[in-house]
């Protein structure tokens, strides 16, 4: 256990700053071009679908399950009072999830604890697999999880860093994404429950107040992880 626990809190050397950009640019390509977006964007609805269980769990709301599809939509189903600070913390929390967890990775790694954001990662996935209520959603996981542990094992630790920032910077930029897709949506009429329309049903607040503050806080996160990835001097010549 004293072993694991150092190689946890022992903070890796980060890549150079070429390879930094690089990884941002490689991310920002797969969130940005269409055929890529589509076969990636399922891991961020694993993100946005945990930011709503996690809410949930948070706010003492019973959580009943969590379906991922294959459309790469996703649903997690709660009980408890209808309205209520519980059920507008959990309705708001899962288009800001994803821009929120880049945020907290960028802070560990670019403090050098790729490890311990690995296991992070890997632990919520663990918890989260047991709330999931159909085989796509199982699939999903277990082969995201399987994927990240099989990486971590077998790379060598200065691989595990670079896909640490490419992973930290996909986050940060398809946090984005689906926001301006669904206000794109719900101005075409096609989200009439989309969690915006719901939130607008449960305050006095209209659902484009909260898709700006959903895209706001997913800018804020972007330009605080930018800022905690890419070295002073390059930030600030």
């Amino acid at each position: 256990m004293s072993e694991v626990w150092v190689t946890l809190t022992t903070p890796q050397v980060g890549p150079p700053l070429w390879i930094v950009l690089l990884a941002a640019l490689a991310a920002l390509t797969v969130v940005t071009w269409s055929a890529s977006w589509q076969l990636s964007r399922g891991l961020i609805t694993i993100a946005h679908e945990g930011g709503h269980a996690l809410t949930a769990l948070l706010t003492r709301r019973k959580l009943q399950g969590i379906r991922l599809h294959s459309d790469t939509s996703g649903v997690t189903l709660t009980r408890g009072r209808p309205t209520g600070p519980g059920m507008i913390l959990t309705a708001a929390a899962g288009y800001v999830a994803p821009s929120l967890l880049g945020l907290g990775g960028a802070w560990l790694t670019s403090a050098g604890y790729v490890a311990i954001l690995i296991t992070i990662v890997i632990a919520l996935l663990l918890c989260m697999l047991l709330l999931i209520r159909n085989l796509f959603g199982v699939v999903s996981l277990v082969a995201t999880g399987g994927a990240i542990a099989a990486l971590t094992w077998y790379a060598p630790p200065d691989v595990d860093a670079v896909l640490a920032y490419l992973a930290v910077w996909f986050l940060l930029f398809g946090g984005v994404r689906p926001i301006v897709e669904l206000q794109r949506k719900r101005r075409h009429g096609r989200a009439p429950g989309s969690d915006a329309d719901q939130l607008a049903r449960l305050t006095f607040l209209p659902g484009g107040f909260w898709v700006l503050l959903f895209l706001l806080v997913a800018g804020a996160a972007l330009l605080g992880g930018a800022y905690l990835l890419v070295p002073l001097p390059l930030a600030f010549p």
